[in-house]
């Protein structure tokens, strides 16, 4: 029942961060991360393949000017509007133009087999559903990539170390490793992926990345 609640108020303060809050995100990722969050989302860029990239539940955009830079042709998609205006200002700065699109996973406004790679990097609960995965499988290509970065976490010690270890416990009950994504991996074989798991490792942390390639069901 304490484990229930606690991770009650950490989903209520994680959609305040990503609502009203919205304007503290890259501080308080940056703090949690000791300064490794930017590490962990380009975890993911070594995976792309092809040419198209959706960026789903894209927060401040900052992922969406890195797969730009690489040549990617790509578009956002984020439902919150306070992410929505960072992301424009953050592209703006950076002098990159990406499409951001508001809407939800769940109900994705894009054509069939559109994208070679679907990308979200620490997303919500609303990764793990159903829908959500159907709906990834029905916007990529034969053989395209969902790509996942749902952690990162800190190696070192110290107070944050801890800060973080007890977040996993509250949330996942337990360190983050190949049985925390099992019944994930699962869903997403269920749902027409072949699914791998990477560990992607740092001076001072780590993360993992998730690659749900589509196969014909």
């Amino acid at each position: 029942m304490k484990q229930t609640i606690w991770l009650r108020v950490i989903l209520f303060a994680f959609h305040r961060l990503y609502n009203e809050l919205a304007w503290t995100y890259d501080w308080v990722s940056w703090v949690v991360s000791l300064g490794d969050w930017r590490s962990w989302q380009r975890a993911a860029l070594p995976f792309l393949h092809g040419e198209t990239v959706l960026e789903i539940a894209h927060g401040p955009g900052h992922l969406l000017v890195d797969a730009a830079a690489a040549a990617y042709q790509v578009i956002g998609l984020d439902l919150s509007p306070a992410m929505g205006r960072l992301a424009r200002r953050n592209l703006a700065r950076a002098r990159v133009d990406v499409p951001l699109v508001r809407g939800m996973v769940q109900h994705l406004p894009f054509l069939p087999e559109q994208f070679d790679n679907v990308l979200s990097t620490f997303p919500a609960q609303f990764i793990t559903e159903k829908v959500t995965l159907a709906e990834v499988w029905r916007v990529l290509r034969p053989r395209g990539q969902f790509i996942i970065v749902p952690e990162g976490h800190l190696t070192g010690r110290g107070p944050l170390f801890w800060l973080v270890q007890l977040l996993w416990r509250a949330t996942l009950r337990g360190k983050p490793d190949e049985t925390t994504w099992q019944p994930f991996v699962t869903r997403l074989e269920e749902s027409g992926f072949a699914v791998t798991l990477h560990r992607v490792q740092l001076p001072h942390s780590g993360c993992t990345v998730i690659i749900a390639q589509k196969r014909q069901k």
